[in-house]
């Protein structure tokens, strides 16, 4: 009896293969495709690899009215040219499938996973991918690393089929489909009729994403600034606040002002406490998205492939996770006791098996198919740059996390002068615990208090009154509205990233602290004035629980998508009935956002220079006349550009100003100028942006290929970027499933 394990990547699949195999695995080919042979306790064991989605669904037949619900799974290959390269793998599967009568799914243990290789077992027992998997001799390996220990423990206590988490995936992947696809129709037909032609998109949680974050965008646009004032006193180089905080009348700050001047100060109380601080619990994705966006700036798109890239190379457990818990099961002691052999760990895990310190502090988040995100004690190799960066974070939290709380004195004294009250507070460490595990990335706020007495009276060394004007709310930045949008219940762990990219894409935002284009604000004001259900958090939300109630069993999946269907339903009629004023309404907004990407004229064609996006989410300038004129120039990635409306004396390229990472600077637009022969040398008076704006610049911004099929080809460049390719990158999982969320 031959048994087939399905790996969802062919790394994962080179793991379980040499974990199991009691002898050296023979390698297979077909098709130019590897594949595993071993034995294992009697039994003849294949093990093939899938290349994420073999499968995508598809509209059956031609109907081009709206609404579209009649689909089908089909294979990858035959539904998008991109999935070509997936036939080989299919083939592969089928053929090796052929000699086998027990099938495991060994793909990731969550709804994704089991979708992909569910669908590979129904292609191979049943010829028809669109049937149900009925046969006994199914069952699933589940684990949360591809250590070999973990491996052969999943292969010795398999599960049976989790027909649940199927029904569930399939459903999410249904709704999205025909969510995507009638809606994105929809919005695009509406434009059309106005006389424009463009890609647009709004999915189930597209959506009411747009809408968090044009609501915002309305808040900081019709805010007014209003002045205010603040007294503060100095006492030994410390700054003591007035307990009035921020003044809105100056004339009431003058008069506070004049009192303290007159006024005798005296110390009216002084308190002191220690208190214990826990350190920060394991991370799940969305925290680990976080911290790496704020201590490293890497995107969390990036920061989850990197993830799954060291989840693939047994380095650390299972990324797509929500769980904040590291359960004793894990043998975590062994853990511990394996990173110790790393030189650059050692003597933080030496700490921790020193004082048999083994038991973490645990967050409230919990995910019941995987724990928090952990290292798995194996010691990594060739990891650099971004890779190590993410690694070293996850295995300093893991360590922290066990390590003593760290014990903080907190010290507050209050002043009374002439009738205004004064405090300020300010901590010293004691013991700093977990903190010295956690370096760099956490640094405590200490600010040492002079020492005085109850009731004495002290001579102040200054009194002033400042003026600052109140600030609108801040701005989304990516891993912000991540992890807002998991608060809300809006999408999965593993797609919030994804979503705000199409956001990026359509151009419906911009800017690393993100801002909603003109265009982005028209489909949200017509989607709210026309169809507001499309942008309804409480319809998505219910949605997702209705999923959830599926992957436990307790809702049924044709109910869900009967559901789905009378929404859809619903609003396309909104749709159809106000396409006329929807379609002009988003036309004033395109054509106010074309006249806002316009940096210049250019100086081949004497078009306009614009901001453009590739189909890789890269801007770039290029001329309007594309492909008549092929001028382009690269420009800092996640900036906000202004154009300055004049030109460069010396290349006479437009000029624009940039506000990149905190800096703000001037540049013209070819990176060949001579004003920037001193880029990328010392940051000086002649070099404002210093070397990163330039590498930013000439190496991250890349224009569009030339086959991209959006109409925007590769454009001429003054100069040749260096083209790199980053180790760690892996392929998504599921290129496009036929509609967007």
């Amino acid at each position: 009896m031959n048994t087939l394990i399905i790996a969802e990547k062919p790394s994962v699949a080179l793991r379980v293969a040499l974990a199991l195999g009691e002898n050296k695995p023979r390698r297979g080919s077909f098709g130019g495709v590897g594949y595993y042979e071993l034995e294992r306790e009697g039994a003849n064991l294949y093990v093939v690899a899938a290349a994420g989605h073999l499968f995508s669904l598809r509209q059956k037949g031609e109907k081009k009215e709206l609404p579209i619900f009649d689909i089908e799974w089909e294979a990858a290959y035959k539904v998008r040219k991109e999935a070509y390269f997936t036939k080989k793998y299919l083939d592969t599967i089928d053929e090796v499938g052929k000699r086998c009568s027990v099938f495991i799914n060994a793909c990731d243990y969550d709804l994704e996973g089991t979708v992909i290789g569910s669908n590979i077992i129904k292609y191979i027992v049943n010829k028809d991918v669109n049937s149900e998997i009925k046969n006994e001799s199914v069952k699933r390996m589940r684990f949360s690393t591809t250590t070999t220990p973990d491996l052969i423990e999943a292969y010795r206590n398999l599960a049976p089929f989790d027909f649940e988490n199927l029904y569930a995936g399939e459903t999410r992947h249904m709704l999205d489909w025909m969510w995507g696809i009638n809606m994105s129709r929809a919005l695009m037909r509406a434009v059309s009729s106005a006389g424009i032609k463009r890609v647009l998109s709004v999915g189930r949680v597209q959506g009411p994403t747009l809408s968090v974050v044009a609501k915002r965008e309305k808040e900081i646009r019709s805010f007014v600034a209003e002045p205010f004032w603040k007294i503060i006193v100095l006492f030994k180089g410390v700054e003591f606040d007035n307990s009035r905080g921020s003044i809105l009348k100056k004339e009431i700050a003058e008069q506070a002002l004049r009192a303290t001047k007159e006024g005798e100060a005296i110390v009216k109380e002084t308190s002191s406490m220690e208190e214990m601080m826990g350190p920060y619990p394991p991370f799940d994705l969305t925290s680990l998205q976080l911290e790496a966006s704020r201590v490293h700036r890497i995107d969390p798109s990036r920061t989850l492939a990197i993830a799954q890239t060291l989840y693939e190379r047994a380095y650390i457990s299972y990324p797509r996770t929500s769980s904040q818990k590291l359960p004793p099961t894990l043998n975590l002691r062994r853990i511990i006791s394996d990173i110790a052999k790393n030189g650059r760990y050692a003597e933080l895990a030496q700490r921790l098996i020193s004082g048999s310190r083994y038991r973490p502090r645990e967050g409230a988040k919990q995910d019941e198919a995987h724990p928090a995100i952990y290292p798995t004690g194996e010691l990594p190799k060739k990891l650099e740059g971004e890779e190590e960066k993410v690694y070293d974070l996850i295995v300093k939290r893991f360590l922290a996390c066990f390590a003593e709380y760290a014990k903080v004195e907190k010290r507050r004294i209050s002043l009374e002068i002439g009738g205004e009250s004064y405090s300020t507070s300010g901590d010293k460490v004691k013991e700093r615990g977990w903190m010295d595990f956690y370096q760099p990335y956490y640094k405590h706020r200490e600010l040492e208090l002079p020492d005085i007495d109850n009731g004495e009276t002290i001579t102040i060394e200054k009194a002033e009154m400042r003026e600052g004007m109140t600030e609108p709310p801040r701005r989304y930045t990516k891993a912000t509205l991540i992890a807002l949008l998991e608060k809300k219940n809006l999408g999965t762990k593993a797609t919030r990233s994804a979503i705000i990219d199409t956001l990026f894409k359509r151009e419906y935002i911009r800017n690393s602290k993100i801002e909603v284009t003109d265009f982005g604000m028209r489909v949200y004001e017509s989607l709210s004035r026309y169809c507001g259900e499309i942008l309804d958090e409480d319809l998505t939300k219910k949605l997702e629980l209705d999923m959830e109630g599926i992957a436990k069993g307790s809702v049924k999946k044709e109910d869900v998508i009967k559901e789905g269907r009378e929404i859809i339903s619903r609003i396309v009629g909104e749709f159809e009935k106000n396409k006329k004023e929807i379609g002009n309404e988003l036309n004033q907004g395109i054509e106010a956002d074309a006249e806002a990407n316009v940096l210049g004229k250019c100086n081949s064609c004497g078009g306009n220079i614009v901001i453009k996006r590739s189909m890789k989410g890269k801007v770039f300038a290029g001329c309007s006349n594309w492909p008549n004129c092929s001028v382009s120039y690269p420009l800092p990635q996640y900036a906000k550009i202004i154009p300055l409306r004049k030109v460069c004396e010396l290349c006479h390229t437009p000029m624009v100003k940039v506000f990149s990472k905190g800096k703000v600077f001037q540049m013209d637009l070819d990176p060949n100028c001579e004003s920037k022969k001193n880029w990328g040398k010392k940051k000086d008076e002649t070099s404002p942006a210093g070397g990163d704006a330039q590498k930013s610049a000439t190496t991250g911004a890349k224009t569009a290929d030339k086959k991209r099929g959006d109409g925007e080809g590769h454009a001429k460049r003054p100069r040749k970027a260096t083209k790199r390719k980053a180790r760690g990158n892996v392929k998504k999982r599921g290129a496009s499933q036929g509609g967007a969320e």
